[in-house]
């Protein structure tokens, strides 16, 4: 790991130095920081980081940026590592390399209301590079990208990346809509057809909506858990 990262145009770094990107991406979001400001802690075992957007859509809509980061950092996972590594995403969050979880994306905002045109939306993830003293065997279901073949990707190449992917799917989104970021997240989706637990409620996870909603067959009817019930709400 060596260096200070770089970040495309309208996007600036802020080095948490220990500290949780995303606590801290919070509380400067609640402060008025600009938007686009990526706050990061970089270690060999740990990377961290946290984007802070300022939405100009309803909450409803901008709840989109949930998996968009993921499907970025799935995108840079790909461009970095292993060409046969495969890298899926959990609707809820999760992000999984060999089918065992090996990271994770969580997103919180200042308002409830999906109609509501939020103050800002911080959107973060963690990303488990090493996990000294543990071999894959001991964790089947955990894993981090060492024991991966993921050896030679640096954390700070991996932010920058990252944060490349997440401009052009961020333009992709605004200029094309949601749907070339439908295609790819239901590509890379992990769970389709099994039996899932998604903010507080149980059953078959059937695909998604046209908003990137999760359709869940639960008991004899089928419902939407939209992507604003995975959000933290912080007052």
């Amino acid at each position: 790991m060596s260096g200070s990262p770089s970040f495309p145009p309208l996007m600036q770094g802020l080095n948490a130095a220990g500290a949780d990107p995303f606590e801290a991406a919070c509380t400067d979001a609640a402060a008025g920081c600009d938007g686009g400001t990526i706050v990061f802690d970089l270690s060999p075992e740990l990377l961290r980081a946290a984007i802070v957007l300022a939405p100009e859509v309803a909450l409803s809509k901008a709840a989109v940026m949930l998996p968009l980061v993921a499907v970025a950092l799935q995108n840079a996972l790909g461009a970095l590592g292993p060409s046969e590594l495969p890298v899926h995403l959990e609707w809820q969050g999760g992000l999984l390399v060999n089918g065992a979880t090996c990271g994770h994306v969580r997103a919180a905002t200042n308002v409830a209301d999906p109609d509501a045109v939020a103050d800002w939306l911080v959107v973060g993830f963690e990303l488990q590079f090493m996990r000294p003293g543990l071999e894959g065997g001991d964790t089947p279901d955990v894993t981090d990208l060492a024991s991966e073949g993921c050896g030679d990707v640096e954390p700070v190449a991996l932010l920058e990346s990252w944060s490349r992917h997440l401009m052009n799917w961020i333009n992709r989104w605004e200029d094309e809509g949601i749907a070339p970021l439908h295609r790819e997240w239901t590509g890379l989706a992990h769970g389709i057809g099994s039996e899932v637990s998604v903010a507080g409620r149980s059953g078959r996870f059937l695909g998604l909506d046209e908003t990137l909603g999760l359709l869940l067959r639960t008991d004899a009817r089928t419902i939407l858990v939209p992507l604003t019930d995975l959000l933290e709400i912080r007052r």
